[in-house]
Order: structure tokens, then sequence, then C-alpha cells
């Protein structure tokens, strides 16, 4: 029962996180092509767009790490399904990674940015911001895969 529940949990935990970064990769191609540099800033600066995207987000992420941590360790004896649940937890940890290295110093520059002129070097800074949320999507996405099947597939006796 206990491998149960935490197969369970962490494929909960890994979809919920994965949620929020999808919904990055779904509203992107508008954001990069078609909003002007004044609404992408308004959007994504100003008035909280994102906020629960933090409160919420974050704590899910390192949830998720250590549901599939867990269940890592639950599925030792049994392979290849023990595998997976390493890839997708190692997974996991590379999508907070790619955020703290991608996403994280874009964020740091954006609370810098003041109501007036858009500043210079907007276009690297909205690549960045956009790109580095599609990298941490991918991620997790492969990583909710790699658990899926580590719960779903053969166990080999």
């Amino acid at each position: 029962m206990p491998l149960y529940l935490t197969a369970l949990a962490t494929l909960l935990l890994t979809a919920l996180s994965l949620g929020p970064s999808f919904a990055h990769v779904l509203e992107a191609p508008p954001r990069l092509i078609v909003w002007s540099p004044e609404l992408w800033r308004e959007a994504t600066v100003f008035n909280g767009q994102f906020e629960l995207f933090a409160r919420i987000g974050g704590p899910l992420d390192v949830a998720a790490m250590l549901a599939a941590a867990l269940l890592t360790y639950l599925l030792a004896g049994e392979r290849p399904a023990v595998w997976f649940a390493l890839a997708g937890t190692c997974l996991l940890v590379l999508g907070l990674g790619a955020w703290f290295t991608l996403v994280a110093p874009v964020n740091a520059v954006l609370d810098s940015w003041t109501p007036g002129p858009i500043p210079s070097d907007f276009a690297s800074i909205r690549l960045q911001w956009e790109t580095g949320h599609m990298v941490v999507a991918a991620a997790k996405f492969l990583a909710f895969a790699s658990i899926g099947i580590a719960v779903l597939g053969p166990r080999l006796p």
C-alpha cells in the first residue's frame, strides 16, 4: 500500500507541477509573435499575473521531487521500474535547475523594470524568459512520462 500511495502522490504532484509550466508553453507563441513589447511587459511584470505560479508552483516542484525520490527508493528492488523512477526524479531536478539557470536571472531583471520606456534589452529578456519556461516544461513532461512508465510498466521478476 505505501508503494501504491507514493506512486499516486508522485504522479499527481508531478502533473500539478507540469500544469503551470505547460501553460507557459501554450501561451508562448502569441506572447513571442503577436504581443507588443508593452503588452508583454504589462502582463508579465506588472499586476501579479504570475504570482500564484511562484507561490503554488514552487512548493509543488519540491513536493514532486521529494515524492519521486521516495518512489525511487521504494522501487529499489524492482527493475526496470526503479530506473524510470530515478530518471523521472533526475528530470524533475533538472527542470528546477533549468528554472534557476534560465528563468530566475531574467526574473531578477524583470523585478527592476518600472513603467516607462521599453528597456533596450527587451527582446533578449523576453526570449530567455519564454524559452526558459519551455525548457522547464520539457523536463517536467519527460519526468512525468518516465514516472508513469515506472508506475505502470511491467516489473521483471
